[in-house]
């Protein structure tokens, strides 16, 4: 279990969040079988979505999905957040390596490559606002704040880190996130920028001094309060964060429904069922003839091929909600099936 930190600093000026993942990212490299490296990489970038999940979102029915697409050996990576302190991840190679860095540090930068990010803002009214940035980097956490400044318009400071050690698992991970209000001062803004330059990193800093203590150093003179969460709920003062994927039996199931009944059947005759992993978290589900079987007699959208209808397993069926598909067409059901 992971925790979220939310506060201000320098006279109200400095909008201050703060995670501890290091629970969170250990899952993610257990349940998707991460090299180091690769494992710094989502690690960051899980962290940096919680972050700016705190940062963006307006509600709890609010999701942000950051999506890497570079030319290095990693082929991606995507990660999706809400404010409610779920997260979940994965990358397209997991194994990928690299050598470390001169200064003997994991070379993520050269693990992503050059490429793009891209973050997605989902509505609870269906809608996703998409804003798409150069990676300046790689290294995840300048790109997030280059991207809060391009799409935004708002300076912020990110410091994202994660520690591995032995065969790789997880010491230590978190990250801090700072964001400057219209009017701060120049005094503010010096003093923020002299504590970035003093302090060695942020890794060291929660691996010796935890997160209220890496906090301490880089907000020192700047008057740092911490926010009162108690308000909304959380007992504890910060906000549970977790490694928590949105699939289930059901949901897999229904994907076999992407395939034609021809092809279902193939999977019965040559593999006695049917296996689905979930990309997101790794868990597997797996399916009998008879439940593959009853996937049958789908309507899809003639234009986008979205599901409409179709039977699930348990005998109950499945009917888009509303009269028109995500592509603009009218939903038209054959007669008899439209009120099932």
């Amino acid at each position: 279990m992971g925790r979220i930190l939310r506060g201000l600093a320098g006279e109200g000026n400095l909008r201050v969040v703060a995670a501890e993942t290091g629970d969170i990212v250990e899952e993610a490299r257990r349940r998707h079988g991460l090299s180091p490296t690769a494992t710094a990489a989502l690690g960051r970038a899980m962290t940096g979505a919680l972050l700016l999940a705190q940062l963006l979102l307006k509600t709890p029915k609010e999701r942000i999905t950051l999506r890497m697409e570079g030319t290095g050996p990693l082929g991606g990576l995507v990660v999706e957040a809400d404010a409610l302190g779920n997260v979940r991840g994965y990358v397209q190679n997991p194994r990928a390596e690299v050598p470390l860095r001169e200064d003997g540090k994991l070379n993520v930068g050269e693990l992503i490559g050059a490429g793009v990010l891209r973050v997605d803002r989902s509505l609870p009214s269906g809608e996703v606002y998409t804003s798409t940035v150069p990676l300046v980097s790689g290294e995840i956490a300048e790109d997030l704040a280059h991207y809060l400044w391009q799409s935004e318009q708002v300076p912020s400071a990110i410091l994202l880190g994660v520690r591995v050690k032995g065969e790789g698992e997880v010491e230590v991970a978190g990250g801090v996130a700072v964001q400057v209000m219209p009017g701060a001062s120049e005094e503010v803004l010096s003093r923020l920028e002299a504590n970035l330059k003093g302090i060695p990193g942020i890794t060291p800093l929660l691996r010796e001094k935890g997160l209220e203590g890496a906090l301490e150093d880089l907000l020192a003179g700047l008057g740092f309060a911490r926010t009162d969460l108690r308000a909304l709920g959380y007992g504890a003062n910060e906000i549970p964060a977790r490694f928590r994927c949105r699939c289930n039996r059901e949901k897999a199931l229904e994907a076999l429904v992407f395939f034609t009944p021809e092809e279902r059947e193939e999977m019965i005759v040559q593999d006695g069922g049917a296996e689905v992993v979930c990309h997101w978290c790794g868990e597997v589900y797996r399916f009998s003839p008879e439940e593959i079987r009853a996937l049958v007699a789908e309507v899809r959208c003639p234009d986008c091929g979205a599901l409409w209808l179709y039977p699930k397993a348990d005998g109950t069926v499945f009917r888009i909600e509303g009269d028109t598909c995500r592509c603009g067409r009218k939903v038209e059901l054959p007669a008899g099936r439209a009120q099932a």
